[in-house]
This record gives C-alpha cells, structure tokens and sequence, in this order.
C-alpha cells in the first residue's frame, strides 16, 4: 500500500561504526527497532582545574565543549516476529540483535587472534586494542561522535530453548568533542558541526524585547 503523502515517516535512530584508520567510511550500522521513549543527558562544564594559591574566579573559565553524557533504553522485542514464523527469530531469538549491540566494547576477533599469536612467538604486546569508532545518529542536528562506557540488558522473556526474545537495553554513552580526539579527525569535525548547527538554533530562542516580557529594565540598570 502506498504511503500517504502527507503522511510523516518516522525516522529511526541508530548507532554507526567507522572504519579505522581515518574514520570516513561507514563499517556497520545498528538501527533501534523501536526509537527510545526517552533520552536522558548530563552536562557539565569543562572547566581547568584552578591553579593552587591562585584567587577564585567569579567568572567560569571553560577549558572547551562540555561533557556530555547520554542515557537510553533500547528495546528489542521479537515476540511478532515470532508468531510470524520468523526463521532467525525461531532458532536463535534476537541474539544476533543483542550481539551486534554487544560486539560494540570487544576488540575484533582477529586482532586478538593474531596478538596472540605474536605473542607465542615471542613478541611483546602492552598495547591495548581500540573498541570500534562509534557515532551516535539521532536525528539530522544529532550525528554525535560517541564513546559507549556500558550496557545494562535485563532479558524479559525466552522461547523454550532459552534464547532471548524481548529485551531492554540501557545505554551510557559518553559524547567525544574536539577536546578528546585531534582536530583534523573526523570525530572532531562532526562534533564541531554539531555546535555550530547548535549555535545557529539558539538563535532563534534569544530574545531582545527583555522589559517588555520580564517587566524589568535591566539595560538600564546596566549604565
């Protein structure tokens, strides 16, 4: 059936991986079935640690962009699917969903694979393994560089061989500014982009009729 013209299609958030080593190509993406209900963020100031002796500044000093954390719930649910005869969903519930979420914080398979096998041979490996560049797409003015710090799965219900098929996934999520990865990476510049664009809609938020709407003049008190 066609889709109404008037109709709004609802867009659907997503978590995208880049590929290493510049990060300008999209590896994989991880569409939410359903879009949260909710998003809680928490941001704070980014402010330098005040010299030891020096006096307290009235006015905040800010270091660079704010940190930003970011909380969501994700449900994957694939009890219809189910009912429908769903192949995938009949032999293996939604863990393939869950996987794609999960392999997120592992290091790849055959990075670790071949580490080891450097090291039965005799060379040393101290570095540790780069989790996948993450971005975080949540609407056109959201396409936010993100560092993903832990899942919380809570599995609700199970088919009879105990595969998962409905599940709430609670994401924290860490946004990355131009302050956490070098300018020229594209991290940075898409977080740079964002506050421009942000800058460009809190435009349309300021006022300049102040007394008329507050009753106070304040400009006046400013002379």
């Amino acid at each position: 059936m066609p889709t109404p013209l008037n109709a709004t299609i609802l867009k659907k958030g997503a978590i995208v991986t880049l590929q290493a080593p510049n990060y300008q190509q999209i590896e994989t993406t991880i569409v939410f079935q359903y879009n949260p209900e909710s998003l809680s963020r928490t941001i704070s100031a980014n402010v330098p640690r005040a010299s030891r002796g020096a006096p307290s500044n009235e006015i905040l000093l800010l270091k660079g962009a704010p940190r930003e954390q970011i909380s969501l719930k994700v449900v994957i649910d694939g009890i219809a699917k189910l009912h429908e005869g769903d192949k995938t969903v009949l032999e293996q519930g939604i863990y393939p969903q869950l996987s794609a979420l999960e392999l997120l914080l592992y290091p790849k398979s055959d990075v670790i694979k071949a580490a080891n096998q450097r090291t039965e041979q005799g060379v040393l490996e101290i570095n540790p393994i780069a989790a996948p560049v993450t971005l975080l797409v949540w609407g056109d003015k959201r396409v936010l560089p993100v560092k993903l710090t832990g899942f919380t799965i809570d599995e609700s219900y199970h088919d009879d061989h105990l595969n998962p098929i409905r599940a709430e996934v609670t994401m924290s999520l860490q946004i990355l500014n131009y302050s956490d990865v070098p300018w020229e990476e594209q991290r940075a510049k898409l977080f740079f982009a964002h506050q421009v664009s942000k800058e460009r809609l809190a435009k349309r938020a300021y006022i300049t009729n102040v007394q008329d709407i507050t009753g106070v003049n304040v400009a006046g008190r400013l002379r």
